[in-house]
């Protein structure tokens, strides 16, 4: 099998395309928080692209901050309550979001493309300088899509800690999935151990409760999810499966160890659903599910893939 790397202009978008010649191709745009633009892959005599992405600059623009499909989340993931928190002794508090991170709407620039016969590949970096009051701490972003053989997607996040003292971090991700068939006609499965218990602003209480509902997978028809899961990393892979049984299309999940949250929302619309791989829990500087310390000097990697199948 071959792989290729095509670089194009639509609609607004600077896009990098990784493809192999059965017909697979993943896009991603750069310039807004490395956003996972599109997976698709022939189904049924046509294409199917699974990714819910913006359909414009102009859409993007006037919604990522509704919706964050698709972007990098980081330094942290979900809500901060009250965007406040208190690190090494001192209290901070973020000006730009308290919601999905610093950098969902920020350039990434391309330091790495590859196209071999088992992969093709692009690296991505950001440099925070550290500009939010409230969270003053410098480090740089390194974001790895790789198109592997069968429709398989890795994608890597690499944190490097360029600050003089120890960082707090929780890494995220925010893809919305449809296959142009409504949620209601979905199904969907994920090993947990148990759920994050929310208060009535989805702010974890710090209780994680049982929770083994969808472990033998079931329908979404009337279901609505904005919750936290921990992964039960101990069932086989993959961890969770979004299924079509209609267009027979099946989207699979593979976090490592580095993503032991599974947050699944289903938006009002019920045109798609997000799946998230996170580090943590929402509001992970407060309540310490999950958080990660980077030391000086130091970085910490966050991996997870995705195949997508017909069957």
């Amino acid at each position: 099998m071959a792989f290729s790397i095509t670089h194009k202009e639509e609609n607004g978008f600077s896009i990098i395309a990784l493809q192999d010649d059965a017909g697979a191709e993943v896009q991603i745009i750069p310039g807004y928080g490395a956003l996972l633009h599109a997976f698709i892959i022939p189904q049924g005599g046509t294409n199917i692209n699974v990714i819910d992405s913006y359909s414009s600059a102009d859409d993007l623009n006037a919604g990522v901050t509704n919706s964050f499909k698709s972007v990098k989340l980081s330094p942290f993931a979900c809500r901060i309550k009250d965007a406040a928190y208190s690190w090494e002794g001192t209290e901070y508090s973020i000006r730009k979001s308290p919601i999905h991170g610093l950098l969902y709407d920020q350039p990434f620039s391309l330091i790495k493309e590859e196209a071999a016969d088992s992969f093709a590949e692009i690296s991505l970096e950001h440099h925070y300088a550290g500009d939010d009051p409230g969270y003053p701490f410098p480090y740089r972003c390194e974001v790895q899509y790789r198109l592997l053989a069968d429709q398989q997607l890795q994608i890597t996040t690499a944190v490097f800690n360029l600050h003089n003292a120890p960082i707090p971090m929780m890494d995220g991700w925010h893809p919305y999935f449809s296959t142009g068939t409504p949620v209601d006609r979905l199904e969907l499965q994920f090993s947990s151990t148990a759920i994050v218990e929310f208060d009535e602003k989805l702010i974890p209480t710090g209780k994680t409760l049982p929770f083994t509902e969808f472990n033998a997978g079931k329908s979404m028809d009337g279901v609505s999810l904005d919750n936290s899961f921990l992964v039960d990393f101990e069932a086989a892979q993959p961890v969770c499966t979004l299924t079509d049984p209609e267009k027979r299309v099946r989207i699979a999940f593979f976090p490592e160890k580095s993503y032991p949250v599974l947050q699944v929302y289903t938006p009002p619309h019920r045109n798609s659903i997000a799946i998230e791989n996170l580090t943590g829990a929402p509001n992970a500087f407060n309540n310490g599910i999950g958080l990660v310390t980077v030391a000086p000097g130091h970085s910490a990697i966050f991996r997870t893939g995705l195949q997508v199948t017909g069957f």
